[in-house]
């Protein structure tokens, strides 16, 4: 793969893949600013203002209606340190999704009609995902414990419904000649258009937009855990469930890479450990996953567990098997042979993503903010050549019970029905093909 770039006078970095076996583009703008850019008190703009993006600007008053003229389809997303919007359409049109895309950030529509609509949008997706269902709430409980006072203690969305009921016109216009601007954006262009094409259109709609010269970020770094976090809560659930986070390195420093085949190794799959060992062998499980978070600050990332023990599991036993399990990955280091095939399911998912234009346009975006897009061809060769006691040190320094966050999230008891009788039988709620 060859990534070309060009910076532009007033900051906007361009970056280009050409893969000439398309008849698409991508076209990927990512704002380096999140949620950890928001004040405590303040929470969820940055994901408010990304619905904000699509109410129109200057010259375009609706912005899914070009963009489906064109035969194309776009959306957004936020995180805690970027946000990102992307357009996907056929390679003779990329000078609308260029048209469009510059004119939002150079002149977008700020009114009290969109905020108002907007806020009422985003309030529903609030209630949809943390307060109306079973298990929304885990993270506001667990990030928290894990991040303190730093801006990662809360979800994207924001704290609470009060924080985005409030927010003003004036906050709006703020936010926005605050940090978009071309200095504080990366974009990508991936599919059938050449370099030269690239530059010169880019050039054309993005090259008088002013510069805004905006301050490096002034965050404190995360908080060294020094013991364990603790915490149990009761909710009227179907299941108990058992959530723990531990430090790691997160996406921009040395040993991801480890701590994301550590997981694959754990969590990739049915022939994983854990579901071998902990869900079809010992029946301690109905269902569980362990990941690596995508924080991108210097201390801030994360491996991340979640599992809903089995019905008579207590969630004690549940997680002493799986500190069991964790150990064994401190004290032996995996066998050639499940270190190659972690490996070969990884190279694997790299190369078929990488069939697609618009995961590499992301991908460039992102590895360009948290440093060099150049290191998304690095960190993946780099993984293919990590050694087993590269995963035995890791697994060491992050599986550390003072390293962890832990949540017990126990299903409220239920009174037993009225005219049971004790000896009837019951149906095996601890069957795992029922599960």
């Amino acid at each position: 793969m060859k990534i070309n770039k060009h910076i532009l006078k007033n900051g906007l970095r361009l970056l280009h893949y050409l893969d000439a076996n398309t008849q698409m583009v991508a076209v990927n703008i990512m704002y380096n600013v999140g949620s950890k850019d928001e004040h405590p008190d303040h929470t969820g703009f940055a994901h408010l203002f990304e619905h904000l993006m699509f109410a129109g600007s200057a010259n375009v008053p609706d912005f899914d209606e070009l963009v489906q003229r064109a035969s194309g389809e776009n959306n957004a997303w936020t995180n805690t340190d970027v946000t990102n919007y992307y357009i996907s359409l056929p390679a003779h049109n990329l000078e609308m999704a260029l048209y469009l895309e510059s004119d939002r950030m150079l002149a977008l529509n700020i009114n009290q009609e969109s905020l108002d609509v907007q806020k009422q949008v985003v309030a529903e997706e609030f209630k949809q995902r943390f307060l109306n269902q079973p298990y929304g709430d885990a993270s506001m409980m667990m990030r928290p414990m894990v991040y303190g006072s730093h801006p990662y203690a809360w979800p994207t969305i924001g704290k609470k419904l009060e924080h985005i009921e409030q927010f003003s016109l004036e906050d709006v216009r703020a936010f926005y000649e605050k940090f978009y601007a071309p200095d504080n954006a990366v974009l990508a262009i991936c599919g059938n258009v050449s370099f030269e094409t690239a530059v010169s259109l880019v050039e054309k709609w993005f090259g008088d937009i002013p510069a805004k010269n905006l301050p490096s970020r002034q965050l404190a770094p995360v908080q060294k855990q020094l013991a364990a976090n603790r915490l149990s809560v009761t909710r009227q659930v179907p299941m108990d469930a058992l959530y723990k986070y531990w430090h790691a390195p997160s996406v921009s420093e040395a040993g991801y890479n480890e701590c994301d085949l550590l997981t694959d190794i754990l969590a990739g799959g049915r022939s994983a450990r854990l579901f071998q060992s902990l869900v079809k062998e010992n029946r301690m499980f109905s269902a569980l996953d362990i990941y690596v978070g995508g924080e991108a600050e210097k201390g801030g990332g994360s491996i991340q567990f979640c599992g809903k023990p089995l019905i008579g599991v207590s969630l004690e036993d549940a997680e002493k098997s799986l500190l069991e399990e964790l150990q064994m990955l401190v004290d032996e280091p995996v066998s050639a042979d499940e270190l190659q095939k972690v490996k070969n399911k990884y190279e694997s998912a790299f190369l078929f993503r990488n069939t697609n234009c618009l995961h590499i346009a992301t991908q460039l975006c992102w590895y360009e903010l948290m440093g060099d897009a150049n290191q998304y061809l690095s960190d993946f060769k780099r993984t293919l050549q990590l050694q087993a006691s590269d995963l035995q040190a890791m697994a060491a320094k992050v599986f550390r019970e003072d390293n962890c966050s832990t949540l017990y999230y126990r299903a409220e008891k239920i009174e037993e029905t009225e005219g049971f009788e004790e000896g009837e039988e019951t149906e095996d709620a601890n069957s795992f093909e029922d599960i």
